[in-house]
């Protein structure tokens, strides 16, 4: 279990592989690699949560745990005048998000290798965005819930996207006792994903 997408250094063998997908109305040339998530395509779930995700033109957004960059890079395309700010802790699927951002031309990204929030301590965000990292157990991401709410500005956003089947009960719960339960939304569902937006008042 040691060598999986949640890993700060994949050890599996580099076979990168390069494919298009169109989100949001955007084409994107998309390049990903082993060790990294969903390295086939853009995953179901990202899908369902790029076309929810509500970004407006000038707003300071975070995508976490960013994988190689198709939420990210379609929130940046979305927001011209803003920013995105992107982190994850596989150091493999950070430098293939701005691999990415440069092949598409997105030039108001910024990248960094992170566990959880560690390297945006102190900083907030209009909108913070995530699929959260599943497989590294729910401990984990129910700190990555708790600590949203600490890095978002007054009546910014967090939104996610979880399967039922993998914890989507438990997590709006969580959310819930986080953001309060008035203050959680689930804003579409599809296939088993659910997806949540959480507004910090």
């Amino acid at each position: 279990m040691n060598d999986h997408y949640y890993s700060s250094k994949p050890q599996s063998a580099s076979n990168r592989q390069a494919f298009t997908a169109t989100l949001r109305g955007f084409h994107l040339r998309l390049t990903s690699d082993a060790g990294v998530f969903s390295r086939d395509g853009v995953d179901y779930g990202s899908r369902v949560l790029i076309d929810l995700m509500e970004i407006k033109p000038d707003d300071q957004v975070l995508d976490v745990g960013c994988g190689y960059g198709p939420m990210g890079l379609t929130a940046a395309r979305l927001a011209p005048q803003g920013h995105v700010t992107m982190i994850d802790i596989n150091e493999r699927a950070v430098e293939l998000a701005e691999l990415n951002a440069k092949e598409n031309g997105i030039v108001n990204v910024t990248f960094q290798p992170s566990d959880l929030f560690d390297a945006v301590k102190g900083r907030t965000f209009d909108v913070i965005l995530s699929n959260p990292p599943i497989r590294a157990g729910k401990a984990v991401v129910h700190m990555l819930l708790a600590d949203a709410a600490r890095h978002l500005n007054s009546g910014g956003s967090l939104w996610i996207v979880i399967q039922n089947k993998q914890g989507a009960p438990s997590a709006r719960a969580k959310l819930e006792e986080v953001f309060g339960e008035e203050n959680v939304v689930e804003i579409g569902k599809d296939k088993g994903f659910r997806v949540y937006r959480s507004t910090k008042v």
